[in-house]
């Protein structure tokens, strides 16, 4: 896999808010771990300095790139504007990858393997709950509720897909321009990956899971909480209720 040309058409979006204690050892190791490869760090004008810091690790790496955002306003206009700027700079694949060292590195390459392989998929997704995935550091109650969740959502609105929370994805460009032609997408938090393979899914968009170890956050603070939950589930109804409406 190593050494690749793909990886040169390939950019890994890096959302960062408040991440300074993780962003630089964190984007030294998806570089070792797929050279060639390009980031793209999508910083919300974190206070803590961490868009001075992406800049100056630019400074250094023509392989690392940096959008800065002017506030806060989610994780999916961060990956939103990822994409847009993935499509506008000619890149074929886009990655997502969580700042906190939730995501292994070494778990790239087999992504990146599927995502450039000859069963062309539009999305490939690291799971948590394929078999062989893993959780490190998650407690059984934790790991019960997220669980529980795929399967509420793949009840719901029916996607086949083993881990429909997972944030570990790459995407195929020209696919993805397609879909968010196709479709506004509405949630700005954790329901956005979850509307995202809801979409593809709908779209006709071909999704290949590849199992991963996720661990918990090295450094920093948890983004999530229970109402960020709670109100991706009931969007997750909104969204069933909506489409059995457009049906009638």
């Amino acid at each position: 896999m190593k050494n690749t040309n793909y990886n040169a058409q390939t950019v890994i979006a890096i959302p960062t808010y408040n991440e300074r204690e993780n962003l630089e050892w964190i984007t030294t190791e998806v570089l070792a771990q797929a050279p060639g490869i390009h980031i793209l760090i999508v910083d919300d004008n974190s206070p803590d300095g961490t868009g001075e810091l992406a800049d100056a690790l630019a400074a250094n790496h023509p392989q690392l790139h940096v959008l800065h955002r002017t506030g806060k306003e989610g994780l999916g206009p961060a990956y939103l504007a990822a994409f847009a700027w993935a499509d506008s700079h000619g890149y074929s694949w886009v990655g997502e990858f969580d700042a906190d060292g939730s995501h292994q590195p070494r778990d790239l390459p087999r992504l990146l393997a599927l995502a450039h392989g000859s069963g062309r998929p539009d999305l490939v997704i690291g799971s948590r709950w394929r078999r062989g995935g893993a959780t490190s550091g998650w407690s059984l109650p934790r790991q019960a509720l997220s669980r529980a969740g795929s399967v509420y959502v793949n009840v719901v609105l029916g996607l086949g897909v083993a881990d429909t929370t997972a944030g570990f994805r790459v995407y195929r460009v020209d696919f993805l321009s397609r879909l968010l032609q196709r479709y506004v997408i509405e949630s700005k938090g954790y329901g956005f990956q979850i509307e995202m393979t809801w979409r593809t899914r709908r779209a006709g968009g071909k999704i290949v899971e590849v199992p991963i170890t996720f661990v918990e956050r090295r450094a920093g603070t948890s983004k999530m909480s229970g109402s960020i939950i709670k109100e991706a589930f009931l969007e997750v109804a909104k969204w069933r209720i909506r489409e059995l409406c457009q049906r009638a």
